[in-house]
C-alpha cells in the first residue's frame, strides 16, 4: 500500500461509529489527475483509499478520520454518510459529464482483486452488513451514477462483500409493478424515497441506482417484476 496523504479530512463527530463502505469512480482521464485532485486542498474532495486499474492501493486518509466522499448522501435514515463510512475511489473515467467525454469500461481484474482484499479487511475491523456495502449512486441517486453498471457487485458478493438476492430463480422481466408499494420497499431496503404513489423523478433516480447495482444488463429505468423479485429477495437476505 502506498501513503499519498491528502488534506482533505476532518474528524469524526464523537459518537459516529463506521457502518458503511461507499465504493466509487473517479470519473477522471487517468489515476494520477484522480490522485492529484483528491490530494489537493482547493478540491475539497477525498476518499480514504484510491485503486488504480493495475491493482495499486493508495491510502489517503486514516480510517478514523471523515473523508469528503459521498457529499450529499442518504441511506437507511442516515444523513451524514461522511461520517458514518469509509469511502474507496476506483480509477475509472466513468460516464460523460459536463465537460468531460468519458470513456466508461470495465474494471480490470488487478484492481477487483485489490478492491476485495481491501473491501475484506475494511468490513472485518469496523464491522460492516453486507447490505451496507454501497455504491456512490446508492446513497446519492439524483446526483451519481457510480460504480455503474460495470462493476461487479455480483462478484464481489460472491467473495462476501455486499448483499445478493436470494431465491429469484426463474422470475421473468414481466410488467411494471405498482409505484406506492415499490417505492416503500426501496425505502425499507435503505434508499432515500418518498412514498408519493408517482412515478417521481427521485423514483426514476432510485430505480436506475437500484438497476446498476442488482441488474446491471437492464438498466431500463422500469422496476418491472424481475426488479420486484430482486428488491424482495434482498430484504430477506438482510432480513436474515
Amino acid at each position: 500500500m502506498i501513503v499519498q496523504p491528502s488534506p482533505n479530512f476532518n474528524d469524526r463527530p464523537s459518537l459516529a461509529k463506521v457502518k458503511y463502505l461507499i465504493l466509487h469512480y473517479t470519473g477522471m482521464a487517468t489515476g494520477a489527475e484522480a490522485l492529484e485532485r483528491l490530494c489537493d486542498k482547493a478540491s475539497q474532495v477525498s476518499a480514504h483509499y484510491l485503486i488504480e486499474e493495475d491493482g495499486r492501493v493508495y491510502s489517503l486518509v486514516p480510517e478514523d478520520k471523515r473523508a469528503w466522499h459521498a457529499g450529499v448522501a442518504a441511506w437507511e435514515g442516515d444523513r451524514d454518510i461522511n461520517s458514518l463510512s469509509i469511502g474507496i475511489e476506483l480509477v475509472n473515467p466513468g460516464h460523460d459529464s459536463p465537460g468531460y467525454v468519458g470513456d466508461y469500461r470495465p474494471f480490470p481484474e488487478a484492481q477487483m482483486t485489490a478492491l476485495t482484499g481491501l473491501c475484506g479487511q475494511i468490513i472485518s475491523r469496523h464491522q460492516i452488513a453486507p447490505w451496507h456495502v454501497l455504491g456512490h449512486s446508492d446513497v446519492a441517486p439524483d446526483r451519481k451514477c457510480d460504480p455503474g453498471e460495470l462493476f461487479n457487485w455480483q462478484g464481489l458478493a460472491a467473495e462476501g462483500i455486499g448483499l445478493l438476492p436470494i431465491n429469484v430463480e426463474g422470475q421473468g422481466v414481466g410488467s411494471p409493478v405498482e409505484v406506492g408499494v415499490t417505492q416503500q420497499k426501496l425505502s425499507d431496503y435503505g434508499y432515500q424515497i418518498a412514498v408519493t404513489n408517482r412515478l417521481d423523478s427521485q423514483t426514476s433516480a432510485v430505480i436506475r441506482a437500484f438497476q446498476q447495482h442488482f441488474r446491471p444488463a437492464n438498466v431500463s429505468g422500469t422496476f418491472d417484476q424481475e426488479c420486484g423479485a430482486l428488491l424482495e429477495g434482498l430484504l430477506s437476505a438482510k432480513a436474515h
